[in-house]
């Protein structure tokens, strides 16, 4: 009984998210629902809709297959993955970009990723000279645009843990290197193709690029140039500086080969108070949506504990006539210990006076007596 309810529940969750999914989301859902429909046709439409590497040069040039190839699905199980995973990040995601950011990062992503790993079949073809890396390889699919909402994910909201228990912690900035490996493993195992690794980590870098240097911000400003969203923060802390040194040699390099542009630091002199320093894509209504974020975190995770505990009400336990009251008393104690030394400073000088006085008066007296 609790088994079909919790499938109920998650069902009405899943029903929930998809009504309340953008048109450009529902879109593309459609989309790979007739795809995965007209993938029963057989290998003609594997053939004519996927990106095959021999066929995406001269003299064939399906240049077509860049677009089309994300949208096709050859397994249920992938079409429901693409489902859950576009639905959910849609409404993480798109509400802070909006439809049309959205739209663009889904057709840089799924196009760049068709283009890479292309490229890398035909380097790997001149590397071996063997012709079935050109014609019997197919690239399609949402792997490389899964990998590209998780490295989304880590840039907005990458502090939020995902899973907190006693010996497992993970965040959604670990999201990314957990598909690299999630790959490679299931890759090894058989149970998907060497493309689906390919993909995978040829979606994490191009949507990197993208949003590090290339989307543009709410101050005409150009990708997200924060320490938080280096190369090297999808690895481990400890392997982290060495590939902190080769990412920035390459991007020397880019920025030598003007691929890439420097990092630019703006001091702001004139700034009433101090200098200001700002970064290209460090933008302060990022920043404070962040901020916003983690205090509803915040409130969500206080709301749930004051649920959990019950805190006595000061008005249900009125104070007895004969019991002291502590806040009055501590209120009041120090004001006395004030008063009681002003009284005492007073005393002192008003006992001078008494002495100077006296002194006065027996020096009269004297002088009466003379």
């Amino acid at each position: 009984m609790a088994n079909t309810i919790n499938i109920s529940q998650v069902q009405k969750q899943i029903t929930v998210v998809l009504r309340n999914s953008s048109v450009v989301v529902k879109a593309i859902l459609i989309s790979v629902c007739l795809m995965y429909l007209l993938s029963f046709l057989g290998e003609p439409i594997l053939n004519t809709l996927s990106i095959t590497p021999g066929y995406v040069v001269p003299p064939n040039f399906r240049i077509w297959t860049y677009i089309t190839h994300g949208f096709l699905e050859t397994h249920l199980w992938n079409v429901v993955a693409d489902i859950l995973i576009l639905a959910v990040g849609g409404k993480l995601i798109e509400p802070l970009w909006g439809a049309l950011e959205m739209l663009l990062f889904f057709f840089i992503v799924n196009i760049g990723v068709g283009l890479v790993s292309a490229v890398c079949y035909l380097i790997i073809y001149v590397a071996t000279s063997n012709v079935d890396y050109l014609f019997e390889v197919h690239i399609y699919g949402l792997a490389g645009y899964i990998a590209g909402i998780a490295v989304a994910l880590k840039q907005t909201m990458g502090d939020y843990d995902i899973v907190n228990v006693s010996f497992i912690g993970m965040r959604v900035k670990q999201l990314p290197l957990v598909l690299m490996i999630w790959s490679v493993v299931v890759a090894l195992l058989g149970f998907a193709c060497a493309v689906y690794p390919l993909m995978t980590c040829t979606g994490i870098f191009v949507s990197w690029t993208y949003l590090r240097f290339y989307q543009k911000q709410s101050d005409n400003s150009r990708g997200d140039m924060s320490d938080t969203f280096t190369f090297a923060s999808f690895f481990p802390e400890k392997i982290q500086p060495p590939i902190a040194i080769l990412a920035n040699t390459v991007h020397s390099g880019l920025v030598k080969a003007k691929i890439c542009k420097k990092q630019v630091r703006k001091y702001d002199v004139g700034a009433p108070s101090s200098i200001t320093i700002s970064l290209p894509g460090s933008d302060p209504n990022d920043a404070e949506r962040r901020r916003q974020l983690a205090l509803r975190a915040l409130n969500e995770r206080l709301s749930r504990v004051e649920e959990q505990t019950s805190w006595p009400s000061m008005e249900d336990q009125p104070p007895t006539p004969g019991s002291p009251s502590t806040t009055p008393t501590m209120t009041e104690s120090q004001p006395a210990k004030n008063n009681g030394k002003l009284t005492a400073d007073n005393g002192r000088q008003n006992g001078d006076e008494s002495q100077i006085t006296v002194e006065d008066e027996t020096a009269e007296e004297t002088g009466d007596s003379d």
